[in-house]
């Protein structure tokens, strides 16, 4: 194992935070003795004005970072999970996550208002078609306005008045010390989250074992139980930006809690499920639920 290694992160305040996790993470092993972080712009940080989905979908925030790695320029990337797409790039091994963060979407509202007591027709800014039609099933009458940019630049899109409210995560609101300004936090069965969220990966090339068994001692494997359950389902569905899907597990006792919902292309047909199984059958729990959840949504197209 070489003394020093470099992991690749994008480059924005939250994605540093993480970065930083990663890091003493791995100083903690006390195989390495230093970890450099190399701060990467990635296409999904510069195109900030249209869906990710009109423009090559949620790799545009991996794909820059996953070529440095494959160039060898950096050793380990370092991902927000939410933002991976769910089928692995070829010579890449994602397999490494730090211990979940808070998994539950939140509410910043002017004059901290509750989302049901928003005025009618107020403007929700939100980037995702899964978080407008969840919002749409609490509240018809709320317009939902994309809104897109880091934390930072959202919260100041609301301040100036752009936006009524914006929908975000609560790890990235507390990973950046920011959680005084929350004005609702939803539990994971009213708003289900996207799969992975709350989620930190480290990816290393498929061939460095000295990396792969490095990333072995920082792996949480609670966290890798849920996210193999929650990353099936998206395989099977074939999940990308456009498909509205909210999935979810916890760890009770020896079982995995499994709980999904998929939405039309047009928000107005839902498909719910929730499953358990024993924890070390996490990933064909993930499947069976994805197979379930297409079989439905099919059948549902067909009549």
């Amino acid at each position: 194992m070489k003394n020093k290694i470099i992991i690749g992160s994008r480059g924005s305040k939250l994605a540093l935070v993480y970065a930083n996790k990663a890091r003493e993470k791995l100083l903690k092993t006390q195989e390495i003795e230093n970890v450099e972080i190399k701060n990467i712009t990635t296409t999904g940080d510069i195109i900030t004005d249209i869906r990710l989905s009109e423009n090559g979908g949620k790799g545009l925030f991996c794909k820059t970072i996953e070529q440095e790695l494959l160039d060898k320029k950096i050793d380990i990337a370092v991902h927000a999970l939410k933002d991976m797409p769910s089928e692995e790039t070829e010579g890449l091994l994602t397999n490494c996550f730090l211990e979940r963060s808070d998994p539950r979407e939140i509410l910043i509202s002017k004059d901290n208002k509750y989302l049901k007591d928003l005025v009618p027709n107020s403007v929700v800014g939100t980037s995702s078609f899964r978080r407008e039609f969840q919002i749409k099933r609490i509240r018809k009458d709320l317009e939902c306005k994309l809104i897109r940019g880091n934390v930072d630049t959202r919260i100041k899109k609301l301040d100036d008045n752009l936006y009524d409210a914006i929908i975000l995560s609560y790890a990235g609101i507390k990973s950046l010390g920011l959680e005084e300004k929350i004005s609702q936090t939803f539990s994971t069965s009213e708003i289900i989250p996207s799969a992975g969220q709350g989620v930190v990966a480290l990816q290393c090339r498929n061939t460095d074992e000295n990396l792969k068994k490095l990333l072995t001692k920082v792996n949480h494997h609670t966290t890798q139980y849920c996210i193999k359950a929650e990353r099936s389902v998206l395989k099977v569905l074939e999940g990308d930006c456009e498909t509205a899907v909210g999935v979810f597990a916890s760890i009770d006792n020896n079982k995995i809690n499994l709980e999904a919902e998929l939405f039309s292309l047009d928000g107005s047909k839902r498909f719910y499920l929730k499953l358990s199984e024993e924890v070390d059958k996490a990933n064909q729990l993930g499947i069976k639920m994805g197979k379930a959840l297409k079989k439905v949504s099919n059948n549902s197209y067909k009549k």
